[in-house]
């Protein structure tokens, strides 16, 4: 789902003059009601709610983590604090609360089950996943949301900051993956679901270019670098599937 300061500025709905980030309400929603959601966004929505529920699923039903980087899911954690902090001050739908709530809820659920809850979090492999994202990516990735957010206001810089920040969230699951080699069949068909609703939301940004005119460069070059990033495992997991064989990464150079 997107900030409601993001729809709102490519639909064009004016902001109030008593706040740069501040949107007349009953305007907001007429203009939402418009600009309906297409099929390609639902979709990418329900593969990223599945991706969760599957890895959430595994986690119950294994009592292991193995495989699962808890330091990519505190990425997105952060993602989604910055990036909803309209929750505190806007509704648009019920749905687009409801998914927002869903999404920070059930990450940090998945943190708290890898770092605190046992059995789950005796499994965690705490030296593999060890790729220093607070050093890498948070910091640069807000820095690049001051330089480049459309207004400086402080829920239009976490916004813009997020995207660049979820560009990059996969690194450390596919750190950790290369680390081990051998990739179990749900932990492939989680990391999958999360690059295909990337993939999804770009076929949805075409669609809303062609049909509304839509322009979001930020979300696109950000939505293409995070799709790129699965390019290289959905190739080793099609061949997997293809043969019938075991996910194994090669080795990296």
């Amino acid at each position: 789902t997107q900030s409601t300061w993001d729809t709102c500025r490519c639909i064009g709905v004016p902001a109030s003059n008593s706040s740069p980030w501040r949107f007349d309400q009953a305007t907001v929603r007429l203009s939402l009601f418009h600009s309906k959601m297409n099929i390609f966004r639902f979709c990418g929505d329900m593969l990223h709610l599945a991706s969760i529920l599957l890895l959430l699923w595994k986690l119950r039903k294994s009592k292991s983590c193995v495989g699962i980087s808890c330091r990519m899911q505190e990425i997105y954690a952060i993602v989604f604090i910055a990036r909803y902090l309209d929750l505190l001050y806007s509704f648009v739908s019920v749905y687009n609360t409801s998914m927002k709530v869903i999404f920070i809820a059930s990450t940090c659920y998945l943190i708290y089950l890898m770092r605190v809850k046992p059995p789950v979090c005796v499994t965690y492999d705490r030296q593999n996943d060890n790729f220093p994202y607070e050093k890498y990516l948070v910091g640069p990735a807000f820095a690049l949301g001051i330089i480049t957010a459309e207004k400086w206001t402080i829920p239009e810089v976490l916004w813009t900051g997020s995207i660049w920040l979820e560009s990059v969230a996969i690194i450390p699951q596919l750190t950790l993956l290369q680390n081990l080699r051998e990739v179990e069949n749900l932990t492939s068909n989680y990391v999958v679901a999360m690059g295909a609703y990337r993939a999804f939301y770009i076929l949805n940004w075409i669609y809303r270019y062609y049909t509304e005119g839509y322009v979001n460069w930020i979300g696109w070059v950000g939505g293409l670098v995070q799709t790129g990033l699965y390019v290289d495992f959905f190739y080793y997991y099609a061949q997997s599937k293809w043969y019938g064989q075991k996910l194994v990464l090669p080795i990296a150079a």
